[in-house]
């Protein structure tokens, strides 16, 4: 993921993101692959109990209100989130990582990401009458770096594609919470059991 951290030093001047923002991992779906699962695995087995069991709490949660909701898609906000930081920040996912900057969705078009109406990214040179980063804002803010989009949707970087290249499988990709709910090391069966 080296290039994102380019990706991100390059778009500096619009990026708003900082430790406790946390609009985007309040209220998403998150998918998610198998490969990634493992990586965040890794990261929760490295946590102190107290937060371990503030994760499984939230995990339990989100299956309930899950269950009890009609709402498609489902969106809850990340069981990893504790007092607005992430809490297996080096072990995140993908869309955890690409989140932020302005990415190609399918078709080629460039999407800006939803903070930007939040006041964060991109916000300062967004028009929310034309719904378009607006290059007069730009210039009256005395910003030279041009707003740039990236090939950095999930679903192509985690194409099969993608994979084929790099050599390696993504496995199942789901919801966040989908994964979660079928791995045992997420139950508090597991946790009374270390």
């Amino acid at each position: 993921m080296g290039n994102l951290d380019k990706y991100f030093k390059d778009q500096a001047p619009y990026i708003a993101c900082k430790a406790g923002c946390a609009k985007c991992c309040s209220n998403g779906d998150y998918p998610f692959s198998e490969m990634e699962l493992s990586l965040l695995k890794v990261g929760f087995s490295e946590l102190d109990d107290k937060t371990k069991d503030i994760i499984l709490t939230n995990i339990e949660q989100i299956k309930q209100d899950k269950e009890s909701s009609d709402k498609t898609p489902f969106t809850y906000k990340c069981p990893f989130l504790i007092n607005n930081m992430c809490s297996v920040y080096e072990f995140r996912g993908i869309i955890c990582r690409t989140f932020g900057l302005i990415y190609l969705k399918e078709g080629a078009k460039a999407q800006i990401p939803f903070c930007a109406y939040e006041g964060l990214n991109y916000s300062m040179i967004l028009n929310k009458e034309t719904n378009m980063l607006d290059a007069d804002m730009m210039k009256n803010k005395g910003i030279t770096v041009e707003p740039k989009e990236y090939n950095i949707h999930y679903s192509f970087l985690t194409s099969d594609r993608v994979a084929h290249a790099f050599g390696f499988n993504f496995g199942k990709k789901s919801s966040l919470i989908d994964l979660l709910s079928g791995d045992r090391m997420f139950t508090r069966e597991y946790f009374k059991q270390k």
